[in-house]
């Protein structure tokens, strides 16, 4: 008799399952089945979250991003097959005590210094950069998408790499910046830029809505591009790529100084910065042992401070009053896609 009972239940387990199979709408009592279980977090898309925290452009903070997302702001689109973690962030929000620009962006947990270093890739497209804002101001229209921020001192930023391009133009800048490590006073910081594809950070325009002319060799909003960074034994080497567009590299001493005299002062720097001000010069040892770490998302750039008093970084672009909803009804967001992504120790450099 038990033999026929346990006879009975495995034929009836395989009548369910084979039911279940064909008609999935109704599924056996407690098993999911993988068309039920189609939502994805980031990190599935990109397995290192357990390496990073958040900040996100309504001034979430959270710290473990293992099964996380947040509707609106951190979360998973598929398209044509492919999996992106989307980084979206209004032109106003809650942001944090050293920037008054919003991001949704991850931060490395881990400190390192220049002359241990490390390395860090990304994959992207910028799908959206705030369509106001005003020509005049140099971080109009820009999303910054990676970055290295010091952790000591002045918490300077020793690259920041840019997307950006002004309304009405079809092709758009990516460049990165170099923030110099001031000596003494942090109030004559300023920012040095280096042109990846398209225009640098100091090319502006002459009027709140005069642009200036369209890069020709400039990267699309939704094409794609990849930059690796590596710091190592104190060299930063950027290597940055794009299908149909020239590799650029570049290599960056993070322990000695470029700008340690007035003499040194690009010339570009007493362009753009002359109306505020900014003229300091960096210390000679530039970031050598202070405190780093990466970051990787949507760093909005764009913001509603008034350009009078900021002509280089206060863009005076619509904020709704800081309504988020309204901001990205009205395009007054940068929104960036990322598929791939890795955090590592440095590496030497490839000859």
């Amino acid at each position: 008799m038990k033999k026929f009972a346990l006879t009975l239940i495995s034929f009836l387990v395989i009548v369910a399952c084979k039911n279940n199979a064909e008609t999935p709408s109704e599924p056996v009592e407690g098993v999911v089945s993988v068309n039920e279980k189609t939502a994805k977090y980031p990190s599935d898309v990109i397995p290192f979250m357990d390496d990073w925290k958040i900040l996100l452009g309504d001034g979430t903070s959270i710290k473990e991003l293992v099964n996380y997302e947040k509707e609106n702001f951190f979360y998973v689109e598929t398209e044509n097959d492919t999996d992106w973690i989307v980084y979206k962030t209004p032109n106003s929000g809650i942001t944090s005590r050293t920037s008054s620009n919003t991001r949704t962006e991850l931060g490395q947990k881990k400190n390192w210094t220049p002359k241990v270093g490390g390395k860090l890739t990304g994959t992207l497209k910028v799908q959206h950069v705030s369509t106001s804002g005003d020509a005049r101001v140099a971080a109009s229209y820009s999303v910054v998408v990676g970055q290295i921020h010091s952790d000591d001192g002045h918490e300077n930023e020793p690259l920041k790499i840019f997307y950006k391009k002004y309304p009405g133009h079809t092709k758009g800048s990516v460049f990165w910046n170099y923030e110099i490590n001031t000596a003494g006073d942090n109030s004559g910081r300023w920012d040095y830029s280096n042109a990846v594809w398209g225009d640098n950070f100091a090319v502006i325009g002459t009027g709140p809505n005069t642009y200036p002319e369209e890069p020709k060799d400039g990267i699309a909003l939704g094409e794609e591009f990849s930059y690796e960074v590596n710091v190592y034994k104190g060299i930063m080497y950027l290597k940055f790529t794009s299908d149909g567009h020239d590799t650029r590299t570049f290599t960056k001493n993070l322990l000695k100084s470029d700008f340690a005299t007035k003499e040194d002062i690009p010339q570009q720097i007493r362009t753009l910065y002359a109306a505020i001000g900014r003229d300091g010069i960096e210390r000679e040892n530039a970031y050598a042992g202070e405190k780093q770490y990466f970051k990787q998302g949507a760093y909005n750039q764009t913001n509603g401070k008034k350009p009078e008093d900021n002509i280089v970084w206060n863009t005076g672009a619509e904020i709704y009053e800081g309504d988020i909803a309204k901001q990205y009804a009205n395009g007054s967001y940068a929104e960036v896609w990322f598929k791939r992504g890795t955090l590592e120790e440095a590496t030497p450099p490839i000859e």
